[in-house]
């Protein structure tokens, strides 16, 4: 696999056997929302009920002139999980990136086969743990593109670029995506 400075692995594991099972477990109970990226959220606004799946971000047209999108969200405010993933395996995934990093939104995100983002740019950086992928499954920033196996591996996304998500495989693809907000330990790549 090859990696850049937008996109590489952290020195951050995870057990991709009990993330899966913890995975079909909660799309059993809540499912997703609809949409071209279908979302699950395990975090939502401590002082509201609001819990938004989608945030501002950029996007350029053709002639180059960057146009906004959606409406920009206070990610400090997700700091309560969903009542679903309360003592499962997600909750220790979340407590575990938490040490590392101040966090946004934490979600589950599928993007169905043969389907695309758009050539974005969001807020803040993200890190990915895929959960179910493959090879026609690519993340890309700027003009690096590379595949991110389901292998317990956390990956550092570097979205304040412009990037995007193609899945022209056969399966849907689905990655454990969260907002940093901070960084509170250094991780050495």
């Amino acid at each position: 696999m090859i990696m850049n400075d937008d996109i590489y692995d952290l020195p951050i594991k995870f057990d991709i056997a009990r993330l899966k099972e913890a995975y079909h477990r909660l799309k059993e109970q809540i499912g997703y929302s609809e949409g071209l990226i279908h979302c699950m959220s395990l975090n939502t606004p401590a002082e509201t009920e609001t819990n938004i799946q989608r945030g501002i971000f950029w996007i350029r047209q053709n002639d180059g002139a960057e146009e906004t999108r959606e409406e920009r969200v206070d990610e400090k405010i997700y700091t309560e999980l969903i009542p679903e993933i309360k003592n499962t395996y997600f909750e220790e995934v979340y407590n575990k990136l938490s040490e590392f990093f101040v966090l946004g939104r934490v979600r589950v995100l599928c993007l169905e086969p043969r389907r695309s983002l758009s050539y974005h740019r969001d807020p803040e950086p993200r890190v990915h743990l895929p959960i179910i992928s493959n090879p026609g499954a690519l993340a890309i920033v700027e003009n690096f593109c590379t595949y991110l196996p389901a292998n317990g591996s956390l990956y550092w996304m570097e979205t304040t670029k412009y990037h995007s998500a193609m899945n022209g495989s056969e399966e849907a693809r689905v990655h454990l995506v969260a907002t940093i907000l901070d960084i509170k330990k250094r991780i050495m790549r």
